[in-house]
């Protein structure tokens, strides 16, 4: 991969993006098999073949469920379906939202590694590589579960980390969580947008993301790139995440930026990553390249972007190994999330593990999966009709909502604020290390939050 080059007259990409240019998005083809599915349009990452209908039937569905479920998505056509429209439990994973928060965390390591670095630039190579890190993880193409109002999810036995999430809204959804270690806090506010396209979705991170090096006091912010979901419903499922990256040191100024290409013809550009470390007077300092898959690399680079005579691409992060033939594509990592071993002594009863859809699902039982999934929802339904009838509020336990409102390319999103509360909690709360007694648990949390009267 050749080095990206700054244009000062069509931006910081511009010599990028001219590389695949030629090549355009990948290769779609309509799907005219019957009226109903007349314009739907499939698109092979791999391209360069004239397979449409071959193609719109390879995927998870089976036929019949493929035309009805089609039939009825059709009315959300330039919607948004984050919360609207009620999914079979064939497209999920056995993994939550909160859990998903915590995958990022898969190489906390390369934090540990930019709080104890003594050059910025270095230190913003080190960060952004980290936050590159888990979109192997995103191109997954399960829908994890929605979290039930009041639910959590905790993390512990993993590089010193406490981990803790809640779902602080059901409408819109949105999630909250808090990391720390000896090195680094780690907090996330997340509303995600969507709109559908037919067989397509695009999804838009309406979000905060903010890292804290303690060594220094540097704040770091992440404004990640949207992601777009192809072929939905008709043909093999994938992911891609086209765009821009921007990680700002707020403290000093200076700033990663990075361009994830768009997959094109042929699979060209796919997981390709390239950008630049610039100071707070926008001069670029290192440039970074590599795969979102695979790995990335940086070299200290001059005032024209060009390497620096005498150095070399230097790797920063490459992949772990990976389990072979995973049914769910998951990591060794996203495995121990799932487990017990990375729970906490005493798990709160709301913990996404205990939910008994997503276990069932887990050990490949979907009849179950499924009606347990429309128990909880029902049971969600009718807690808050009981709350409304009431005037009753629901307000999160373990983070509060502050006044701040932060602007992102996609909206706006108010922000929640880790209490601290948790740790006290942690000294009473019921439970034991015990993994056959955290097992028993009954997933409840409704019990959890604070209802006040309005």
């Amino acid at each position: 991969m050749g080095s990206p080059k700054k244009n000062e007259n069509k931006g910081f990409f511009a010599a990028m993006t001219s590389g695949f240019s030629l090549f355009g998005s990948a290769m779609p083809r309509s799907v005219n098999e019957s009226p109903s599915n007349e314009g739907v349009e499939v698109i092979n990452p791999d391209g360069g073949k004239e397979d449409a209908e071959e193609e719109a039937h390879k995927g998870r569905w089976k036929d019949e469920e493929r035309d009805s479920y089609w039939k009825m998505m059709q009315k959300y056509i330039g919607s948004d379906i984050t919360s609207m429209v009620t999914l079979p439990v064939v497209i999920f994973e056995p993994m939550t939202m909160l859990q998903k928060m915590a995958e990022i965390l898969e190489y906390s390591h390369l934090l540990d590694q930019a709080d104890e670095c003594e050059d910025p630039y270095v230190r913003l190579v080190y960060a952004s590589s980290w936050a590159i890190s888990v979109y192997f993880a995103f191109q997954r193409t399960w829908k994890p579960f929605n979290p039930i109002l009041g639910e959590t999810y905790e993390m512990a036995n993993h590089g010193g980390i406490s981990f803790i999430s809640e779902q602080v809204s059901h409408h819109p959804p949105m999630s909250a969580g808090h990391a720390e270690n000896e090195h680094f806090t780690y907090d996330i506010t997340s509303k995600l947008k969507t709109k559908l396209l037919g067989n397509s979705v695009d999804v838009y991170p309406v979000g905060r993301t903010r890292v804290t090096l303690k060594k220094d006091g540097v704040v770091l912010d992440l404004v990640p790139p949207p992601t777009k979901i192809h072929n939905l419903i008709f043909g093999r499922t994938w992911v891609d995440s086209p765009g821009e990256m921007i990680m700002t040191n707020l403290t000093t100024g200076d700033k990663v930026v990075l361009y994830f290409q768009p997959c094109g013809w042929f699979g060209s550009g796919r997981y390709e990553v390239d950008g630049y470390v610039y100071s707070a007077a926008e001069e670029p300092k290192i440039m970074m390249t590599g795969k979102w898959n695979e790995k990335m690399s940086y070299q200290p680079c001059d005032a024209e972007g060009e390497p620096l005579p005498g150095t070399e691409l230097k790797e920063v992060w490459h992949l772990a190994g990976v389990p072979k033939n995973d049914k769910f594509q998951y990591t060794h990592f996203a495995h121990k999330l799932n487990s017990f071993d990375t729970a906490p002594a005493k798990l709160l009863a709301s913990d996404s593990r205990l939910r008994p859809d997503r276990y069932a699902l887990e050990q490949g039982d979907l009849s179950k999966a499924g009606a347990e999934k429309h128990s909880l929802e029902e049971r969600q339904r009718a807690e808050k009709r009981t709350r409304e009838t009431k005037g009753q509020k629901f307000t999160p336990r373990w983070f509060d909502l502050t006044d701040e409102i932060t602007a992102t390319p996609w909206g706006d999103i108010e922000i929640y604020q880790f209490n601290g509360k948790y740790k006290e909690q942690q000294e009473t709360e019921a439970g034991s290390s015990n993994e056959t007694d955290l097992k028993s648990i009954e997933f409840n949390p409704w019990q959890y939050g604070n209802i006040s009267t309005e």
